[in-house]
């Protein structure tokens, strides 16, 4: 079966002039992860990577190494999550850019405009989420707009740019937030065919499904379910409460067991031809988070198999075109939601795919 496995990736882990002042000199990803604390018996933290070690994007050799282990795996392309906050404001841009002017590596890519302010976030342990603003995510008007997608140009026009039915596939994390969604989508497939490339596949993301007909009713092409808490949702109330006593009275993060969570990743709308599930190999929010985090805990490249092989046979009966996949994700290492190589596991989870790819 020919299904088609996108990443997303994470363009972090290297300094920028903004998490020097708002986090102190020499930030990235990696503080955070770096200093994760196990907070429950049988937690494991911290993530220590392996293969790679703890990295730096600057460096062309370290994205080589990491698409030949997703290549290997059997990862289509890599989608990077794109930070436009209007007005030619950008964040985290340095190795898409790279990727882009470099040529190298000689791997697929799209991406991911993941369109939502920024906030210096405080988690509660009743789950509350106190912000301060960092960076206010705006949209541009129609002239904005033309200098978002020339800006852009260059990676559209590139013959690794992934597509659906020859159409450049572009991700919007939030649409239902999205300002004027309907005439940016007009205004960018006018300028695509203007430049002459066939226009956009749009695919809006939402972690809920009921959300799937106010999505599609925006224009957009398909859409992207990401079920991580589809378990928690279906529990019910009584049990719900039991669960936040719990973690309240015992100081602790929210803990799911990945057996039991993994059943709901994928329902029955994704055997819809535009509708895409996603592949969660892990989770865990406490690096960023602590004890007001979301831990989906004991997961292993053996349920992690089953879990691919679910959504693998729930995508079968599309058009070969269509049997895409998100991963969610390829280096969120902050999130404990990554497949690259870590102390504990090395490569096993790659290996798990891969095997699955081999079935079929």
């Amino acid at each position: 079966m020919k299904a088609r496995v996108i990443a997303f990736y994470l363009p972090q882990y290297h300094p920028t002039i903004d998490n020097d002042i708002w986090w102190g000199k020499g930030f990235t990803e990696w503080t955070n992860v770096g200093k994760a604390k196990p907070l429950f018996r049988g937690h494991w933290q911290p993530k220590i990577p392996a293969d790679l070690g703890y990295y730096d994007l600057r460096l062309s050799q370290i994205r080589e190494e990491q698409a030949a282990l997703a290549r290997d795996s059997g990862i289509e392309g890599f989608c990077y999550y794109h930070y436009w906050f209007g007005n030619k404001r950008q964040q985290l841009e340095l190795p898409f850019s790279e990727v882009v002017r470099s040529g190298a590596p000689d791997f697929p890519f799209c991406l991911c405009w993941a369109n939502e302010s920024w906030h210096q976030k405080f988690w509660k342990i009743d789950n509350s989420v106190t912000k301060k603003m960092l960076i206010e995510q705006k949209y541009d008007n129609v002239d904005g707009n033309k200098e978002h997608f020339f800006h852009l140009l260059p990676a559209f026009k590139d013959p690794r740019y992934i597509t659906v039915d020859g159409k450049l596939l572009f991700c919007i994390y939030k649409p239902l937030e999205f300002k004027n969604i309907d005439v940016f989508i007009q205004q960018w497939n006018e300028l695509a065919v203007e430049n002459g490339l066939k226009g956009f596949y749009f695919v809006g993301q939402t972690y809920h499904s009921e959300d799937i007909s106010k999505i599609k009713s925006l224009g957009l092409n398909a859409v992207n379910i990401v079920r991580l808490f589809d378990y928690y949702e279906s529990l019910s109330s009584i049990e719900r409460k039991l669960k936040q006593l719990f973690r309240y009275v015992m100081k602790r993060p929210l803990v799911t067991q990945y057996n039991a969570t993994a059943k709901y990743f994928v329902g029955s709308e994704e055997r819809e031809q535009d509708i895409f599930p996603t592949i969660i190999p892990n989770w865990d929010h406490t690096p960023r988070s602590g004890k007001g985090g979301y831990v989906i805990n004991n997961s292993t490249p053996i349920l992690f198999q089953e879990h691919v092989k679910n959504v693998f046979k729930t995508i079968e009966q599309k058009p070969d075109e269509y049997k895409i996949t998100f991963l969610k994700s390829w280096n969120e290492w902050g999130e404990g939601n990554y497949m690259e190589p870590d102390i504990r596991w090395g490569r096993s989870y790659l290996d798990a795919l891969k095997n699955v790819f081999s079935a079929y």
